[in-house]
């Protein structure tokens, strides 16, 4: 698959196991795993991060070094993308939060639009949406249609899983939008689960399942 990068870095995979295992993984650690997985995969998200050069003074000598240079935003889509903003800003406490409000109609599987905070004028040149799942893809799909008609330029999707047909349907529509994951699975279910999954995100990070 073009434009998709799954992460193949070890500590990644072995904190995923953690994060599907239902018998032990309790709300708490489920936000844990969330929360470090996350972080781990933007050092992967932000590898193409462009960057300015600065000089500072060390306690020696001074030195010329780099700095960021694109204000970032994170877009969490509710609720389950929240769990990942804290994994992200841990490494970027500088970038801003914007909070998307989707759900997914049971019945035709399709996003349904509840909250929309965004301002007028984007503020921000890269967003990073931010779920645990991309599943169907229509959320997703959703959030890059309000992304760009709000005007920003680089967007970037990094979610825990994916399923294929997720991928295939967010490529198709924005195929310019690159999906940074920890694991592909296998397929969706007839419910528009992925299998092998890891249940319901939103629900085993609040305990509400």
């Amino acid at each position: 698959m073009t434009n998709v990068y799954p992460s193949t870095h070890p500590l990644v995979a072995h904190k995923l196991t953690k994060l599907r295992d239902k018998k032990n993984t309790d709300p708490k650690k489920f936000r844990e795993l969330i929360r470090e997985i996350s972080a781990l995969l933007t050092y992967e998200v932000t590898a193409d991060m462009r960057t300015k050069p600065v000089s500072v003074e060390t306690p020696l000598a001074r030195t010329e070094g780099l700095e960021m240079k694109e204000p970032i935003a994170l877009i969490p889509i509710l609720r389950a993308g929240l769990g990942m903003v804290e994994g992200v800003w841990s490494l970027m406490p500088s970038a801003e939060v914007w909070h998307i409000g989707l759900y997914r109609d049971e019945n035709t599987l399709q996003p349904v639009e509840y909250y929309n905070k965004l301002p007028i004028e984007p503020t921000v040149s890269v967003c990073l949406i931010l779920d645990p799942m991309l599943a169907t893809g229509g959320s997703a799909i959703a959030t890059v249609d309000l992304l760009k008609r709000w005007g920003v330029k680089r967007i970037k999707f990094v979610g825990v899983i994916a399923a294929p047909e997720g991928i295939n349907t967010l490529h198709k529509h924005h195929p310019d939008v690159p999906i940074h994951i920890a694991s592909i699975d296998d397929n969706l279910n007839e419910n528009g689960y992925i299998v092998p999954g890891l249940g319901d995100a939103g629900d085993r990070q609040f305990g509400t399942g």
